[in-house]
């Protein structure tokens, strides 16, 4: 379920950028990555920021778009609406990330090797990348993420990434904060859209510019994610698992009840005989819960994929006549 490979000769690059009380850093950023991808047009999504990042980053020549819903979340959503692109770089606006690797995380969505490319950060950052306990959150999502998905991704939660037209246009974004990164991630995960992670520098925020990550109450939300999208995309193992393990409990304690009525002739332990039926009929309605709703995921699944095919169709089909041209 790949794209047809973009021509790099003629494709359409969007370098967009979340942007919230960014004032000491947004008018670099654009000039970093107008410097080390000059063909792509720089795209601007303020927050409602309250410090003049917008009105500085139009100065430096970016397209501003102003986003109302407070959240990261928000801004992705305006992002992949309002960007008609072949390709779209999204990159925060704190400077942290290295424009000079745009190239290498852009290459492997250009070769079709990849519907998203992310840039990694855990393996090479600086001593004051994160704050206190972020390298630990980052690890606890990602191992997570990795054994509820059973996958072998390094970071899920970096906001240097590099999206293919197909996945942008067929991705409805329901987050509204800092769990985007993840709903992105699964997202991508369950419709088994390639990923190529590309190892990046992450770098420290300069001075007088300050994190927007709350570390417990942002960190509770993605948590608070994962488990619902693991429910969301594996309804059988979310309900199927805790319904086995209930019918176990179940029949285990209803074999004592009938050794013991087999050997008496009369029913000992009333509430044990009681728990033992109450725990096989919520087993069992667990159980066909998990069932039914894997079946209504995989009907979403073959309309996905349908969609999903019908854009990457209409981007081939918009390539070849350009090449005609």
């Amino acid at each position: 379920m790949r794209d047809a490979v973009i021509d790099p000769g003629s494709v359409r690059i969007a370098v967009a950028i979340p942007c919230y009380d960014e004032a000491i850093t947004i008018a670099k950023v654009i000039a970093d990555f107008r410097r080390a991808l000059p063909e792509a047009a720089i795209h601007v999504f303020d927050n409602n920021s309250a410090d003049g990042s917008g009105e500085l980053a139009r100065q430096a020549g970016a397209s501003v778009h102003f986003v109302a819903g407070r959240g990261k979340g928000e801004v992705v959503r305006a992002m992949f609406r309002e960007l008609d692109c072949d390709l779209i770089v999204m990159v925060d606006g704190d400077d942290t990330y290295p424009a000079d690797r745009v190239r290498e995380l852009i290459a492997p969505v250009l070769e079709g090797r990849a519907e998203m490319a992310v840039g990694t950060r855990l393996e090479n950052h600086g001593a004051g990348s994160f704050r206190a306990m972020h390298v630990f959150g980052n690890k606890l999502v990602l191992r997570c993420i990795n054994t509820f998905f059973r996958t072998s991704l390094s970071d899920v939660l970096t906001g240097y990434r590099a999206f293919s037209r197909r996945f942008v246009k067929t991705m409805p974004v329901l987050s509204k904060g800092f769990e985007i990164e993840t709903e992105i991630t699964l997202h991508a995960l369950e419709h088994r859209l390639p990923i190529v992670e590309v190892p990046v520098p992450y770098g420290e925020r300069p001075e007088g510019s300050t994190s927007k990550l709350n570390t417990l109450l942002d960190g509770r939300r993605v948590l608070g994610a994962i488990l619902g999208l693991y429910k969301d995309y594996r309804p059988l193992e979310f309900f199927g698992l805790p319904g086995a393990a209930l019918l176990v409990v179940g029949a285990a304690l209803g074999v004592l009840v009938v050794e013991q009525f087999l050997s008496s002739g009369q029913v000992q332990g009333v509430a044990r005989a009681v728990l033992a039926v109450a725990c096989c009929m919520l087993g069992l309605a667990s159980i066909a819960t998990g069932l039914i709703l894997d079946t209504v995921n995989r009907r979403a699944r073959e309309l996905y994929v349908l969609f999903a095919d019908h854009i990457a169709g209409a981007q081939g089909r918009r390539s070849s006549g350009s090449d005609r041209q």
